[in-house]
């Protein structure tokens, strides 16, 4: 075997291994009675409403792969969407939902809202995203798949995306009983491209075709190491949208003019994250050409330590974004592996990488969600500081991209979504497949 050939299959296993990995924590941390999945796998994490919509998308990927059966994910995806149906829906501070929306983060066993989080636009478009998912796949002539596609179409038509624009152009990014709409809008390019094809799409509060113009409207174009593309700093606003569309070669207004499309620029933004790496500017330790990947992610903590003469400052959650920051110095390997589709030259020497660092370790499901190796840890790992929680949001684009990336599953089955592709035509793309 030539060394080309035992690199290739060397990455095809690991893919084969991260894949299944990342999967079962969808198997094993959901509330099987109402298909809840957590935010994070530690004891009393709530439901993250947008960790469902990526497992709902994950169980049809699980069945073609072999690690559930058809009747196994038939039974799951049915539990989820009669809870999403069922559940209170109204203006109660201790509700699930409102007007369609979801709140952010529901107790795991009540389902109702907790911590007096926001009804949320966006993770409410990508729960839906994955209901429509469920719908596709599950097509057969059964009394329980008539169910699912009955459960998933009232869901989507139940989303009053009109009122989510409060008055104005945009789309709000959420609301609460005690305040009412939040002040910020979904306006500058981020994830909420999925959120306008869907409300774009509605048969029942369908958004004007002025919102998403107003929404492109507001984009920041700019040039870096040579790469021109629309910005964003953090890795997984090139992603999370991708997850369910296939954006190559089709194209809005905004990409015909300047000749692009949304995949080719989530291409660009992936090797702008690589480049930045290679030029290390801030002097991180363990940024190189196979290991880089900033985006959203938990961090050490709010620490300052002077390491090797230079004062550091750490950060916890924090939106991470190259070139322009924030910057700490944590990776997160989860992020790389969402934009193998993209650039799978450049993502696959970084995950083998990832793999000689051992960042799985004992972790039940894949890679540590990050790590920062400026910061050591007592242990003495090369690695440094590793992240102690799994996060359903980070853990679900890993299967549904590399599934993407080997046969265009995910995005098969949404290309005959027929709300998906009326969404897309109404915001103006055009060629491609459509």
């Amino acid at each position: 075997m030539d060394a080309s050939a035992n690199i290739e299959l060397l990455s095809d296993e690991l893919l084969l291994d991260l894949q299944r990995l990342s999967f079962d924590y969808f198997l094993n941390e959901a509330n099987a009675e109402n298909g809840l999945i957590p935010d994070r796998n530690r004891e009393g994490s709530p439901a993250s409403i947008a960790a469902v919509g990526m497992a709902l998308t994950a169980y049809p990927v699980g069945v073609e792969r072999g690690y559930m059966t058809r009747r196994q994910a038939c039974e799951r995806t049915l539990a989820t969407l009669r809870f999403f149906h069922d559940s209170p829906q109204g203006p109660e501070p201790d509700a699930t939902g409102y007007k369609g929306f979801y709140y952010h983060f529901l107790d795991m066993k009540s389902g109702h809202r907790v911590w007096k989080c926001e009804l949320s636009t966006v993770d409410t478009a990508l729960l839906i995203a994955g209901v429509l998912a469920a719908g596709a796949y599950f097509q057969e002539d059964d009394p329980d798949e008539l169910e699912i596609r009955q459960l998933v179409d009232a869901l989507y038509r139940r989303v009053d995306w009109n009122w989510a624009q409060n008055g104005g152009a945009t789309v709000t990014h959420g609301w609460r009983p005690e305040k009412g709409f939040l002040r910020y809008r979904w306006e500058g390019f981020d994830e909420a491209l999925i959120l306008y094809v869907l409300g774009l799409g509605s048969p029942t509060h369908r958004l004007p075709p002025e919102s998403y113009a107003a929404w492109l409207s507001s984009y920041r174009w700019k040039t870096i190491y040579g790469r021109e593309f629309v910005y964003a700093g953090p890795l997984f606003i090139h992603q999370f949208s991708h997850i369910w569309i296939d954006f190559r070669g089709i194209r809005d207004a905004c990409m015909r003019e300047r000749g692009s499309d949304y995949f080719e620029n989530s291409r660009q933004a992936t090797h702008v994250q690589r480049e930045y790496a290679i030029r290390n500017p801030r002097g991180f330790k363990g940024y190189h050409a196979n290991s880089w990947g900033l985006t959203a992610s938990d961090g050490p903590g709010r620490l300052k330590r002077r390491i090797d003469g230079v004062e550091r400052r750490f950060f916890d959650y924090r939106a991470r974004g190259a070139p322009f920051g924030p910057d700490d110095g944590t990776l997160s390997p989860w992020a790389v592996v969402a934009s193998l589709p993209f650039a799978p030259e450049i993502v696959l020497p970084a995950l083998r990488h990832f793999h000689d660092l051992d960042l799985k370790n004992g972790n039940p499901y894949g890679f540590t969600a990050s790590f920062n190796p400026t910061l050591e840890a007592a242990t003495g790992r090369p690695c440094g500081w590793t992240c102690d929680d799994h996060v359903g949001i980070n853990q679900g684009p890993i299967p549904l991209m590399i599934e993407n990336h080997r046969t265009d599953f995910v995005w098969k089955l949404m290309r005959e979504c027929p709300y998906i592709v009326d969404g897309l035509r109404r915001a103006g793309f055009s060629g491609g497949w459509l």
